[in-house]
């Protein structure tokens, strides 16, 4: 699914357009977010695309949803 990453004052935080749905990342698997899961404030996790160097925020990547919460 296509996810868009975005800084904020608050922190990280991903768009999903097809959901309209809006939620903070909350903890990640490696410290860069790139290339591991995040999780988002409603309980989502999502695999997020490795990336060499840093893009450029915000930025538009293909994600896949792992789980839910419990």
């Amino acid at each position: 699914m296509k996810v868009m990453i975005r800084k904020t004052p608050k922190g990280m935080e991903a768009y999903v357009p097809k959901k309209d749905l809006e939620e903070m990342i909350v903890e990640t698997e490696k410290p860069e977010l790139w290339g591991g899961w995040a999780r988002l404030s409603n309980g989502w996790m999502l695999e997020l695309p490795e990336f060499a160097e840093p893009p450029k925020m915000p930025i538009t990547v293909e994600a896949r949803r792992l789980a839910d919460a419990e």
